[in-house]
């Protein structure tokens, strides 16, 4: 049998709100696609955007979207870490950071960008060794099961096998020459 692909064109306005609205539909679709319960938290109130389950493990993990459209003078992608005050593990679990210009996103662990109120990321460097490129596409790190209950204990290598998109810190990836 096969599979649904789910996918969801979202169009935005020029302004930062409704580009983020676009991301996050994109993100909850993304996520749906491989098979993750999603939840969209009603409001604008809390840090946490979407949480995001893990069937075999009956946990949510709370995630934060952000955007970016275009290169920063540094030649990468800036994205904020927080607006008035900066992410704690105590907000969220995860930064879900969207390059829409090259469709691409970063499944960054908050313990990755503690303290950091910028982000930056070169996807379009094709021997980056930007700080976060190991987290590029790491959707596998939601699928991960925590070592212990504690929503602290964020992994930060891949453990899941069952997922079929694979990061650059899976240890099943294939590497290329």
């Amino acid at each position: 049998m096969q599979q649904e692909i789910i996918t969801i064109c979202a169009m935005a306005d020029p302004n930062c709100k409704r580009r983020g609205e676009a991301s996050e539909a994109a993100f909850i679709a993304r996520a749906c696609s491989l098979n993750f319960p999603v939840a969209k938290l009603w409001g604008e109130s809390d840090p946490i955007d979407i949480l995001v389950g893990n069937r075999a493990h009956r946990q949510f993990w709370r995630v934060q979207v952000k955007c970016a459209e275009a290169l920063h003078r540094s030649g990468g992608f800036e994205i904020r870490g927080s607006g008035h005050h900066l992410y704690t593990e105590d907000d969220i679990d995860f930064l879900a950071a969207h390059i829409v210009p090259h469709d691409l996103w970063y499944i960054v662990p908050i313990h990755a960008f503690l303290r950091c109120p910028l982000l930056y990321f070169y996807p379009q460097k094709s021997n980056s060794r930007g700080r976060y490129e190991k987290y590029r596409e790491a959707w596998c790190l939601l699928a991960c099961e925590t070592r212990t209950c504690g929503r602290k204990d964020i992994p930060t290598v891949c453990r899941n096998k069952d997922l079929p998109i694979r990061c650059a810190i899976c240890p099943k990836r294939i590497q290329t020459p």
